[in-house]
């Protein structure tokens, strides 16, 4: 007994060391600054928490480099994936309120979500898909380049999106599942995500500014444009990303004095200014880890940063003897990191208007070694060392890029245009302007450029120049069917995965009613007589003993039959004679118009 008092005056006596440690904020800025010079980020704003209290909030450089204006704590940033706790924490308050389980099946509370396969159907619990150990791959490129504003419409797609393990088997990084769990919270209130997470946390935190679209940022006053470091040297200003359906996985919009109050409640047994905003027992228990990540030790020069794994919507692990919650987030322009020491009572959260940065993350750690007295890293060096690493890699890959000389498409330009499906995914279209071949999807549009036989690659188009080296890292490989058509093309979109086939249906091509008029008439095929009329306005063909079948125009005189892949019909004169040739997959056949 007196061994374990003992323990715990310990356990007391480091806390209230910690609590008393000053922040030397001279030297500490001159850290933070040093990180956004090496890093090259326009701006970013900090705040951290001990206790239930702000000890420091700052922004650094600008929200508008343009118009020169300076990041400060009440800058507004899309905060991306750290979102995700708010959307679990919502689970949080529906266990003890509605009775949820976290064991439950999801289709318990959203029916109509359909999986893969009867396993994934059966099997996957609320806490497989919170935890990323569903055995389902992101498939982000499903909700990025094809997205909707229907929830319903964004879940339906889940059911032809394959897994690449065995559930629990592997922790795999999945917003879809988290789209999902904001449906959950919608059947349980019949209120939308968007509506709970403003009742539930926004109001009660005093969360004033914060937002949860970029409709409402765009609105909002002290805001920061987003940047890209292009070539690791130039920001370049790029549009904020309307994430739209997939909100409950990252679409909250804040600043890091507003994020710390959300931060106090994780630090304070879910308590903010004494009102209960999530339950004790879901912090109790949401601050413990449920799926390993990886090895467990993420990096070997850090041996002591060990057991990486992720809970409910934090990744924990032990940072330099100090147990640490932390998430990412990251979307167009932006980064971001929180963060808090639940046994140190210390919290961090840091945003940042560059993408895809590693900034958050560095200076998290930077204050983390500062506040808690730890022997200091250089985390200048650290960084630099790994930013080289990536630029050899970038330069070693464009070496090795494949191609293959004095090779061209197999079909011309125009032959590869049409929309391309996948149910999992979407529809995008691709056309020829200008002699070249351009492929849309609903918020981007790309050039692509031929590289080899039917291997494509996509430039993205940003306002009205297209980007010099190719953004998107992925190939347009097109495929034909059994007549020699472009049927389909293949993504390499999900990297645990074969690629992702999207079908072809080629465009329809306005032919005037005069022509189509020409067309009209009775053909003799071997002895039959098949005829081609005019309905509602569309070529039609009847064979007899079938049905009726719609000619869809892909030329001004070649027309593919609806309904039936790798069947078309051609009208060309022979010898002064009209014929149909009709292109089938087993063979192609003559009919001489009468």
């Amino acid at each position: 007994m007196q061994t374990k008092l003992f323990s715990l005056f310990l356990l007391f006596f480091s806390i209230s060391l910690v609590a008393q440690t000053k922040i030397d904020e001279k030297q500490l800025e001159k850290r933070l600054k040093d990180i956004q010079d090496i890093t090259k980020t326009v701006g970013f704003s900090v705040a951290i928490v001990k206790n239930d209290k702000v000890v420091y909030a700052k922004g650094f450089g600008y929200s508008d480099l343009e118009k020169k204006l300076k990041a400060d704590e009440n800058t507004l940033y899309p905060i991306g994936s750290t979102s995700k706790a708010f959307t679990v924490g919502l689970l949080g308050i529906m266990e003890e309120e509605n009775g949820l389980s976290f064991s439950d099946s999801p289709k318990k509370y959203v029916p109509e979500l359909a999986f893969y396969n009867d396993e994934l159907d059966t099997k996957i619990t609320i806490l497989d898909m919170i935890s990323h150990r569903t055995g389902l791959p992101r498939h982000d490129f499903s909700w990025y380049l094809f997205p909707t504003e229907s929830k319903d419409s964004l879940m339906a797609r889940i059911k032809y999106q394959k897994p690449f393990a065995g559930i629990r088997e592997q922790w795999y990084y999945n917003n879809f599942m988290y789209l999902t769990l904001g449906k959950i919270t919608e059947k349980l209130t019949d209120k939308s995500w968007e509506d709970n997470i403003r009742e539930r946390f926004f109001k009660p935190l005093e969360m004033s500014r914060s937002n949860l679209n970029i409709v409402e940022l765009a609105k909002s006053t002290n805001v920061s444009k987003g940047y890209a470091l292009e070539h690791f040297e130039t920001n370049t200003e790029t549009p904020y990303y309307n994430i739209a359906a997939m909100s409950p996985a990252g679409s909250i919009n804040s600043s890091v004095i507003e994020m710390a109050n959300w931060l106090k409640i994780w630090l304070n047994q879910g308590k903010f200014n004494g009102t209960q905003v999530l339950p004790q027992k879901y912090i109790e228990k949401a601050i413990n880890p449920l799926m390993l990540v990886g090895s467990g030790i993420g990096d070997k020069q850090f041996p002591d940063q060990h057991l990486n794994s992720y809970g409910f919507a934090w990744f924990t692990s032990s940072y330099k003897g100090h147990y640490r919650l932390e998430h990412g987030g990251n979307i167009d322009g932006f980064s971001a990191n929180v963060s808090f020491f639940p046994t140190d009572k210390i919290g961090i959260v840091v945003l940042s208007n560059q993408d895809g940065s590693a900034l958050p993350t560095l200076v998290r750690n930077i204050i983390t070694d500062e506040i808690l007295g730890l022997k200091k890293t250089d985390w200048v060096a650290y960084y630099t060392e790994k930013i080289n690493a990536v630029k050899e890699q970038v330069k070693k890959k464009k070496e090795e890029e494949k191609t293959v000389a004095n090779t061209k498409p197999s079909h011309d330009l125009i032959e590869y245009t049409g929309t391309y499906t996948n149910p999992g995914y979407g529809t995008f279209s691709i056309e020829v302007e200008n002699d070249s071949l351009w492929a849309n999807f609903t918020r981007k549009k790309a050039f692509l450029k031929h590289s080899y036989y039917d291997i494509f690659k996509p430039y993205e188009k940003k306002n009205t120049t297209v980007e010099s080296e190719s953004s998107l890292a992925i190939l347009f490989n097109f495929q034909t069917n059994d007549i020699g058509d472009i049927a389909s093309v293949s993504l390499k979109l999900e990297p645990t995965l074969e690629p992702i086939i999207f079908e072809r249906s080629p465009a329809n091509v306005a032919v005037p009613k005069e022509k189509l008029d020409t067309y009209v008439g009775v053909y003799t095929l071997s002895g039959i007589n098949v005829k081609v009329f005019l309905k509602d306005e569309n070529l039609m063909l009847f064979v007899p003993g079938q049905p009726e079948y719609t000619l869809l125009p892909v030329k001004e005189n070649e027309f593919v039959i609806k309904g039936l892949t790798g069947y078309k019909g051609i009208f060309e004169t022979i010898d002064g004679v009209l014929n149909l040739v009709m292109v089938q997959p087993n063979g192609t056949f003559k009919a001489i118009k009468k």
